[in-house]
């Protein structure tokens, strides 16, 4: 069952995304990813009401059914940047501030450094 939670959250996620993706340019152009940031700022947001909510507004009982729907699967196939915002979140409200910074740092500069590298290899052999 919590696959199927997971999965038919993660449908809804991606529609919404895809949603998100073709009005955008049509609103804003397509000179900046104005889409993109804007499924990243708002899955960030709503992976912080979400959470909160499990942590502190649901039982026990609810609580991982919903998580796994709700975050794993719409906010996942919405964004995977809004989990990447709330672990950097937690490590932050920890005191972990180094781990955070780490963390930002090389998620993002990794992550650049790895399309880069994608390009390169595909470029290599074209």
């Amino acid at each position: 069952m919590n696959w199927l939670l997971v999965f038919v959250g993660a449908g809804l996620g991606g529609m919404l995304r895809h949603a998100v993706n073709v009005t955008a340019p049509r609103m804003i152009g397509t000179d900046f990813p104005g889409g993109t940031l804007a499924i990243n700022v708002l899955g960030s947001f709503l992976i912080g009401v979400f959470a909160g909510w499990l942590a502190f507004r649901i039982g026990e009982a609810w609580s991982l059914p919903a998580r796994l729907f709700a975050v794993t699967g719409i906010l996942g196939g919405f964004t995977t940047f809004s989990a990447f915002s709330l672990d950097a979140a937690v490590l932050i409200e920890r005191g972990e501030a180094w781990s955070a910074i780490a963390y930002v740092a090389g998620s993002v500069g990794l992550s650049l450094v790895a399309v880069f590298a994608g390009l390169a290899l595909i470029r290599a052999f074209a």
